[in-house]
């Protein structure tokens, strides 16, 4: 596996000899030490290096590892006990702030908590490639005060723009309109003066006595008892569960304000699950402290990222505002947590490290002694549950904002109630958007499918289209006239016949998804303004934004979405939401199929009503018994989640016991089914575990690896992470088998 790190080139400033910068801790200069250096790579322990001298943990070295140098992190493991004299020496000492105490200790808690090697949890800490280095100072221009001997309309125009402000060539032409040239020009010229500026500036500090939106009485409440126990200066998890559009944001923005104001060097994170959620908060955190926050996802660019990486190691990034992956950035002081939509899927990271966001926000905050807000309108039975032991505080925001209503939720039996022959729409939900459409108001029709139909088969054999090697089906996507897996990123283009019996035009779509229910629309409102939302149609976070704007801004009649559109967006004229298929999610045997499908159906239907104007929402269904949907008619969600939870409790399923999934992936299926026979025989006997399995994976077969699943259910006083060690333990390695753990799975296929 390639080094995370790139080679620091010879005389970089950020490469210094220990002795040069003298950063040993206890004995003299000199003095020969064994430290540890853990390196960003799956390995599970760190190696002994012989240094002149002790260096404090967390430090950033370069180490020979193999035939080549690494990048490495001293860790504060014991020695090996190794004779210096068989120790190879370190290389170098990098200049670049050291992880925190907190930091190494979050990395140690992670590891032994996934059961990840612990050197790839550190590369997830060391995920800016360059930001240990010390970046070259980058040449800008201010204005000098001078006329140039030769004026042209393009001259002009950057000196309009020129002021004392530093500004890069490109930024000065980019908004004069002119080349990079006319700039350089006119530094030439001596109307402009060049000066060296730091590329990764630090962020502004937020204006902690800028005043925020007025609250009403109960976000005042909730903010004032969030900051009581940011005052104790204790971990504590408080969960601020109020419905759709009741303001938790605004109540959450009075925490990260006191917490930074109690700590002057102290620094807060927000979590969101989305970058699509990330980009326009950016703006409204902005607006609330005078100051853009520090971000952090996968849409920044290499410089972007080394930036913010940087100044939040130095204390110099304030407030972060990111995704799942910002819990890993090597925090100088961090004071405060903060989990927005604490109950979305998106917090669990299944590729890689696998590993739940919001757990271990909650775990950090704990270790470090800091508290944790969660904020949802629909709150995980997890966190509900750790409310009601008291484990968790908990503020309610039982109203809307500004005295908005809550929808009415109306569920459409599609058995009475039926759709035309070849289309989705229920004649009620059809004549409720025909109303709207004459009161010039907004309608959401919510389909969580992508593409235009998710299965294709021939008509002649009953052939099913299948992605290469895999198990999973091919969504059509007509618009592009493609076959797609969304599994694995397969694409091909629609075949005219069938593979198997060569039948012409027998390839048949089944089922809706968005793209098909934009052609019902389109066909019965033609005049009408559509639009259609989902990662496939707008595959970027700015172009999903270009529509969520058009929306909000009323130049959308329809919006055709998928959960894309369901939670963190305000659309003032939307007063309708139908959804298409609202048994989708109950299928299958996910325990949290009924829990997944409240907690989506509440907050898509929350966006209808969120202004002055009532909200309503039609729900088709096949199942309109069922506990879930009846929950969101009456609008009854603690009967809802006290039935879950009871169900929970008498399986000895999460959240009242334990549970871990051991999966063995293999491209050879006999050396899969014969690992998996011979680990579940060498299973420790233990009281109050039971193993589930071996069986194959719901998706058996995915790129070409076959996969067989144990579930492995435990009482909740169990370690089960110690149970599972010991069992990995007595397994034999096959480098055909690999094996992985997940602690307490979300993803059941």
């Amino acid at each position: 596996m390639a080094v995370i790190h790139p080679k620091l080139e010879q005389g970089s400033s950020a490469r210094v000899t220990n002795i040069d910068r003298g950063i040993f801790e206890g004995g003299a200069q000199g003095a020969a030490a064994t430290v540890s250096v853990l390196f960003p790579l799956p390995l599970p322990k760190a190696y002994d290096y012989l240094s002149p001298g002790a260096l404090a943990p967390g430090t950033f070295v370069r180490a020979p590892l193999g035939p080549r140098e690494a990048v490495g992190v001293v860790w504060p493991s014991p020695p090996d006990g190794a004779s210096p004299e068989k120790l190879k020496p370190l290389a170098e000492v990098i200049n670049a702030p050291p992880l925190s105490p907190a930091v190494v200790d979050f990395i140690q808690w992670t590891a032994d908590y996934t059961m990840f090697p612990l050197g790839a949890i550190l590369r997830m800490v060391l995920r800016a490639n360059d930001a240990l280095e010390t970046p070259r100072m980058q040449t800008a221009f201010v204005a000098a005060g001078a006329a140039p001997s030769r004026m042209t309309p393009q001259r002009k125009a950057v000196l309009d723009i020129a002021d004392d402000r530093p500004q890069t060539a490109a930024a000065l032409a980019a908004a004069a309109g002119v080349s990079d040239a006319v700039v350089r020009g006119l530094a030439d010229a001596g109307a402009l003066r060049r000066v060296e500026i730091d590329p990764d500036p630090p962020f502004a500090p937020p204006d902690l006595d800028r005043p925020g939106r007025d609250l009403t009485d109960d976000q005042a409440f909730a903010a004032d008892e969030i900051a009581a126990l940011i005052a104790r200066r204790a971990h504590k998890a408080i969960l601020i569960d109020g419905v759709t559009g009741s303001g938790k944001t605004e109540v959450y923005f009075e925490a990260a304000a006191a917490a930074l104001r109690q700590d002057p060097a102290g620094q807060a994170l927000i979590l969101l699950p989305e970058i699509a959620l990330t980009l326009p908060f950016l703006a409204r955190v902005e607006e609330r402290f005078g100051a853009p926050p520090a971000p952090w996802h996968s849409e920044l660019t290499a410089a972007q990222r080394r930036r913010t990486w940087r100044r939040v190691a130095e204390g110099q990034a304030r407030l972060v505002v990111g995704a799942r992956s910002a819990l890993f950035l090597p925090f100088a002081d961090l004071k405060l947590i903060i989990v927005d939509e604490e109950h979305d899927n998106a917090y669990k990271q299944e590729e890689g490290v696998i590993y739940h966001a919001r757990d271990l926000a909650v775990a950090r905050g704990a270790r470090g002694g800091f508290p944790v807000v969660l904020a949802s309108a629909t709150p995980s039975l997890e966190t509900v549950v750790n409310v009601d032991e008291g484990r968790y505080e908990a503020v309610g925001l039982s109203s809307r904002f500004a005295d908005a209503a809550l929808p009415d939720i109306e569920l459409v039996d599609m058995r009475e109630d039926a759709a035309e022959a070849g289309k989705w729409l229920s004649p009620k939900l059809v004549a409720a958007i025909n109303e709207k459409l004459v009161l010039r108001e907004q309608s959401l029709l919510f389909l969580n499918r992508r593409g235009y139909a998710p299965l294709t088969l021939c008509r002649r054999c009953g052939h099913k289209m299948t992605a290469p090697g895999s198990d999973t089906m091919l969504v059509e996507h007509r618009f592009e006239q493609r076959l797609v897996c969304h599994h694995t990123g397969f694409s091909m283009p629609k075949p005219s016949a069938c593979p198997q019996c060569n039948a012409v035009d027998s390839l048949t779509p089944c089922g809706p998804g968005v793209e098909r229910v934009a052609e019902e629309a389109r066909e019965r409102w033609p005049e009408a303004r559509i639009a259609v939302l989902s990662s496939d149609t707008a595959p970027g976070p700015r172009s999903m934004r270009e529509v969520l704007d058009a929306m909000k801004n009323g130049a959308v009649d329809i919006l055709i979405a998928t959960q894309v559109a369901a939670k963190g967006h305000h659309f003032p004229n939307l007063t309708l939401v139908g959804v298409v298929d609202a048994d989708l999610g109950l299928a299958g045997g996910d325990l949290r199929a009924a829990e997944r499908t409240y907690q989506l159906l509440s907050q898509v239907t929350g966006r209808a009503g969120r202004a002055e104007k009532p909200g309503r929402a039609l729900l088709q269904t096949y199942q309109p018994r069922a506990a879930v949907l009846e929950a969101l008619a009456s609008g009854d969600r603690d009967a809802f989640l006290a039935a879950e939870a009871e169900g929970r409790k008498t399986l000895g399923f999460p959240p009242y016991g334990r549970l871990a999934a051991v999966t063995l992936k293999s491209r050879d299926e006999a050396a899969l089914e014969a690992s998996a026979r011979a680990m579940r025989a060498l299973a420790p006997n233990a009281d109050g575990v039971e193993i589930l399995g071996p069986a194959r994976t719901p998706i058996y077969r995915l790129r070409g690896v076959a996969r067989q699943r144990m579930l492995v259910k435990a009482r909740r006083n169990v370690n089960l992470q110690a149970f599972l060690a010991d069992w990995l333990a007595r397994v034999k390695k096959s480098s055909a088998v690999r094996i992985t753990v997940d602690i307490n799975p979300y993803n059941f296929l």
